[in-house]
């Protein structure tokens, strides 16, 4: 287990003798080991004590709060990476224009190639959807080649909405058609589907920053998606790697009948996950999501590398002058 989930009113939680405790109205109605767990999401109204996000920080446990009926995402990063230089080198790439646009041309690459495999795979069994897929690919590949001739982010940005719209064509065809799902729309989601989609990303995209912030980066300085007041936008720029993975967990929900439509409701807020379906999404999100983690700790590696500092160095008293900061990219 490296997931908790806690979607539950009126609980609270403690520490005790190397375990999470859980109790509703004083009385002990559950307990879980803390040393297996990497990640605690909270949803609903759960109380928990200062002492407890100190335990769970000293042990590297990142914590999720969802919060509202859109259940937006709220970040308590465990203690951070000790060498903040590579938090500087990242900084100083940010503000380098020819690094973002090799690093963002490199990671709409990826994506787009993990979408085509996908539907390459897809494409030998769902038979009825052979040609929406074919056709996909075939635009997709199109708009891949223009990548390396790109000049200015958002001229790139323009490619990968061009190859957007022809993936969701694509995905389209092979989603059941009681969700009805036509297109990709958010904020709210107006389908099952994109309701799914939705959920996943902002999960994912919590397990991005949880893992830049483990490795000594800064989630929220990024380079293909730039500064933003309020975007942690370089785990929005890794969460593009992983997408493909993220649709496909999404897709094997549905197509498995995990979750059907009964399972939403269509409120003022948009379509939402019910709490019996919650259940069932989060029973499944730890049981196939281990792709989608080695896909991210694999991003957050290639980036490790990508932005290299020189090796620890220790001025003597006696020693004159300032240590070097460096960083190699290619």
């Amino acid at each position: 287990m490296t997931s908790l989930f806690v979607d539950r009113r009126d609980v609270h939680m403690q520490f005790d003798a190397g375990a999470l405790i859980f109790r509703e109205n004083g009385e002990r109605v559950g307990s879980v080991p803390l040393a297996p767990i990497t990640r605690v999401f909270l949803r609903g109204n759960v109380t928990l004590e200062a002492s407890l996000l100190g335990k769970l920080g000293e042990n590297g446990v990142g914590v999720v709060i969802l919060t509202g009926r859109l259940g937006k995402p709220s970040l308590m990063l465990a203690r951070p990476h000790n060498d903040a230089r590579r938090r500087v080198a990242q900084t100083r790439l940010s503000l380098d224009a020819g690094f973002c646009l090799l690093f963002a041309q490199q990671i709409i690459h990826t994506k787009l190639q993990c979408q085509c495999e996908w539907f390459e795979q897809l494409r030998d069994h769902h038979l009825h959807a052979r040609y929406e897929l074919t056709h996909a690919i075939r635009l997709l590949r199109e708009q891949q080649k223009k990548l390396g001739n790109t000049t200015q982010l958002s001229t790139l940005r323009g490619i990968e909405g061009s190859a957007a719209s022809a993936y969701f064509v694509g995905l389209r065809a092979v989603v059941p058609d009681s969700l009805e799902f036509k297109n990709r729309n958010r904020r709210p989601p107006r389908d099952p589907f994109n309701a799914l989609l939705s959920l996943t990303y902002t999960l994912a995209n919590a397990e991005v920053a949880m893992a830049l912030h483990a490795a000594g980066f800064d989630p929220c300085i990024g380079f293909y998606h730039q500064v933003s007041f309020g975007r942690e936008s370089l785990a929005c720029d890794l969460l593009e790697t992983v997408r493909p993975l993220a649709d496909r967990f999404c897709l094997q929900l549905v197509n498995k009948q995990i979750l059907t439509k009964d399972h939403f409701s269509q409120t003022s807020s948009g379509c939402l996950l019910g709490k019996a379906g919650r259940a069932r999404y989060y029973g499944a999100y730890e049981e196939y999501s281990e792709p989608l983690r080695r896909g991210i700790q694999y991003s957050v590696d290639e980036l490790a590398q990508t932005i290299a500092v020189p090796a620890s160095h220790t001025v003597d008293d006696n020693e004159r002058g300032d240590t070097a900061t460096g960083e190699q990219y290619p």
